[in-house]
């Protein structure tokens, strides 16, 4: 068996197809074995069994003892194994946006605080841009005096203008600070932070 596989070994060396399908189908049954032992998915014991025999095709010209072709493939297989199971620990494939942003999220640049600052300057800058009516109902607005419901009545009478006017009136201020915001590129930072 040993002059076989160094006499296959030679002839797929220099190209001979039939040769090199004679030792895949020798030693595939091994290669499998070992794939399976480390439980890899289906689709990364394919690539295991493949990226040996790719690496036996890289190195077929260094193997000095034919005879050890099979410890060589065990061993080359066994690393492919464990590099992809390594590559796999740090690699979770999924669909859900919403672990990438969770995990995107977990660590703040060292920048951050300066983007944030000069994030609110410009919001800030904005709604200075308002009529002061505007900005006089959505400063009010943001005072939440009866516990976390803000209150119309106060802020009307504060104001002195009817309840009913109140919401619709702020509407229209909202609108128009997202205008200035959109106008500004302001709004994609807003909502990216």
């Amino acid at each position: 068996m040993q002059d076989d596989v160094a006499h296959q070994l030679r002839l797929a060396a220099s190209g001979d197809q039939v040769a090199w399908n004679d030792l895949v189908d020798r030693f595939s049954p091994l290669l499998w074995s070992i794939c399976r032992h480390y439980g890899l998915s289906s689709a990364d014991a394919s690539d295991a069994f493949q990226l040996t025999w790719l690496r036996l095709l890289e190195h077929i010209d260094t193997i000095h003892d034919p005879a050890r072709l099979p410890g060589w493939l065990g061993t080359t297989c066994r690393r492919e194994c464990l590099s992809l199971l390594r590559r796999n620990k740090r690699v979770w494939p999924t669909d859900d946006d919403r672990l990438l942003d969770l995990f995107s999220g977990s660590s703040s640049s060292a920048d951050q605080p300066a983007l944030i600052a000069d994030r609110n300057a410009r919001l800030w800058r904005e709604f200075g841009r308002l009529d002061v009516r505007c900005q006089k109902i959505l400063r009010l607005l943001l005072i939440e005096p009866d516990g976390d419901r803000v209150s119309y009545k106060l802020v009307a009478a504060a104001l002195d203008m009817p309840v009913g006017s109140l919401g619709p009136i702020r509407g229209r201020c909202l609108a128009r600070l997202r205008g200035l915001l959109d106008a500004g590129g302001i709004s994609d930072v807003l909502r990216d932070s």
